[in-house]
């Protein structure tokens, strides 16, 4: 039976409301910039924004806003647990662009095209900051490629420069669209990543071997696969959400081709799955039926029929969850033009 959390306890939850509907997020991972999250927006035009908020003494504090020409489809902060990079934000839409947050400023340093002898550019569709090198980033796009950035973000000291970037390679990464690329968090190191695409295949590559990869599941039906989320703390685990599915499967790399399970609790197409930071064993879920559910998923060889927790309160459709990694006692939702933390 799953628990609940409370809509009603102002010290679980805390809400803001954007002018406009969000889609992407994602939470800081500075020491010192804890309860900070960047939201972007999703309008249908070319003008969209970018906000930074933090939680500051129970309300929601803008401390920038920036234009951005299309709906970002991701956004993520620099992997810097310690803070000692530049404060870095990049995000994808058209291109990859990096950016640095100030005191109520946030500059663009730097758009990171592929195809400069071109007018046209295939859109970005994901992205992932390498958690152990936060000089390389890896892009997934429509045009069935994957990129694997080198930044050159140099250290904070007395004065930071400009930030720059170049492809380190590139490869072709599926036989469609490419719709999600992770980071393995461990095993490998800095080098083995993962992508699902449009041919519902997930697969692995090693940066040091890219002349072959390892298809580690194929949809049954072909189904394309829309998300991919690598377990922080085991990374002998992934999940995987296909396109319209209501349920997430979970792999296991040692043993491809056949999931390890299925959760199966929601009744709505899932947005979103993302693993705890401090656990192997948990994970949350998002989806149209308005639910975020957490799950434990310790007993693998066992169906699991329910989450341990269930968050039932929010208003509309959540598009989006994050699970900060500063701050593991909290999760982060968007919907509509809502975004709020709860409490688990």
């Amino acid at each position: 039976m799953a628990l609940s959390v409370s809509a009603t306890s102002t010290k679980e939850i805390y809400k803001y409301e954007a002018p406009w509907p969000l889609f992407s997020m994602n939470w800081s991972l500075r020491p010192d910039k804890k309860f900070r999250l960047a939201l972007g927006s999703f309008v249908e035009e070319y003008n969209n924004k970018v906000a930074i908020v933090t939680l500051d003494e129970d309300k929601f504090k803008v401390n920038s806003v920036f234009d951005h020409p299309y709906p970002t489809t991701k956004i993520m902060w620099i992997p810097d647990g310690k803070g000692i990079f530049p404060d870095l934000l990049s995000t994808s839409g058209d291109y990859l662009r990096i950016w640095q947050a100030g005191e109520g400023e946030t500059k663009l340093h730097c758009v990171l095209n592929n195809n400069k002898n071109s007018d046209f550019c295939a859109p970005l569709t994901s992205f992932d900051w390498n958690d152990i090198d936060p000089n390389i980033i890896g892009t997934s796009s429509i045009d069935t490629t994957c990129t694997i950035w080198s930044l050159e973000t140099k250290q904070a000291i007395r004065t930071i420069n400009t930030v720059s970037g170049h492809v380190k390679t590139q490869l072709i990464a599926h036989d469609k669209e490419v719709y999600d690329i992770v980071f393995s968090r461990g095993g490998g190191g800095r080098d083995v990543f993962a992508s699902v695409g449009a041919d519902g295949s997930v697969r692995m590559f090693d940066l040091r071997h890219l002349e072959h990869s390892t298809i580690i599941y194929e949809d049954p039906f072909r189904t394309p696969l829309l998300r991919l989320a690598w377990n922080k703390q085991d990374p002998n685990y992934l999940a995987s959400v296909a396109m319209n599915a209501s349920e997430v499967t979970i792999l296991d790399i040692r043993v491809p081709c056949t999931p390890v399970t299925k959760l199966k609790n929601h009744q709505a197409c899932i947005n979103g799955v993302v693993w705890a930071p401090h656990s192997s064993c948990h994970l949350c879920t998002a989806a149209d039926d308005k639910q975020a559910l957490i799950w434990d998923i310790q007993c693998m060889s066992q169906t699991i029929e329910d989450p341990i927790l269930a968050y039932t309160g929010a208003t509309g459709e959540i598009n989006q969850i994050q699970w900060g990694a500063t701050q593991p006692d909290w999760i982060a939702i968007c919907y509509s033009n809502a975004l709020e933390i709860l409490r688990v």
